[in-house]
């Protein structure tokens, strides 16, 4: 078999060359992002194109020298990343998870993009029992192998979504009966008097820049972690653990 055509991989999760990733995607495999290479415009590469839109995979143009740095292999200009984990559908769970009798608790993060603390969040969800983890398909933390080891291996027990629009998403949670509620600083309701019981989605927003305005305003309720020291903020993951672990609380004093 030629070098070109075979399947090549460098390290865990990590596929090299075009054919391997349209292999691969026909294979079903989760494919986190693809990296290409500017103006590629191989018949190969022509056939991946339309693979890529259907299952709408994040993609990256880089220049050739990036795809160098990650491997000396004969990359054809397309590296693509593997998800050690299989997204699943979000309303199938929320359905699933009403027929079974149990009390939906979801958790929506907006913009989280450090791998660790995505990682740490989906340990802390799986503690508490999320039904499910939501992440948009683009601008999110990478499911990767760094943050399946990050969560201890929570990413093996607990679902994550990753949606296209979480607009659409927000907008069928609440449809479906869930409580909407954002974590934000910009509001006067502490987390510890606001309602948190029966089904509930939880949306958490970036260090930087918090919750998008637009899914905030779609919010059914806001709220906020009392603070008493100088600093204003607390880091993402251990916000949303002393948030989720507020829910479980309320809940489990019905």
């Amino acid at each position: 078999m030629s070098r070109t055509n075979q399947t090549s991989s460098d390290t865990k999760g990590l596929l090299i060359g075009t054919r391997p990733v349209i292999e691969a995607i026909e294979a079903g495999k989760q494919i986190e992002k693809i990296l290409i290479q500017r103006g590629l415009k191989s018949n190969t590469f022509q056939e991946l194109r339309p693979l890529i839109r259907e299952h709408d995979i994040p993609t990256q143009n880089v220049p050739i020298e990036k795809l160098n740095r990650i491997t000396r292999k004969n990359h054809q200009g397309v590296i693509a990343f593997v998800s050690p984990v299989a997204f699943q559908d979000m309303e199938e769970i929320v359905t699933r998870t009403f027929e079974k009798g149990e009390t939906p608790f979801i958790l929506i993060l907006d913009r989280v993009t450090d791998v660790r603390n995505f990682g740490a969040i989906c340990r802390t969800a799986e503690c508490v029992g999320v039904h499910a983890v939501v992440v948009p398909t683009r601008g999110s933390a990478p499911v990767n192998f760094d943050a399946l080891k990050t969560s201890a291996g929570a990413l093996n027990h607990i679902p994550v979504c990753r949606e296209h629009n979480l607009k659409n998403t927000i907008e069928f949670l609440k449809n479906s009966g869930l409580k909407v509620v954002g974590c934000t600083e910009k509001t006067e309701n502490i987390s510890y008097s606001a309602d948190l019981t029966g089904p509930i989605a939880i949306v958490m927003g970036s260090e930087e820049n918090g919750i998008s305005p637009e899914y905030l305003k779609m919010c059914d309720l806001s709220v906020k972690l009392p603070m008493r020291g100088r600093i204003g903020s607390l880091n993402v993951s251990v916000a949303t653990g002393a948030l989720l672990y507020e829910v479980i609380r309320q809940q489990d004093h019905l």
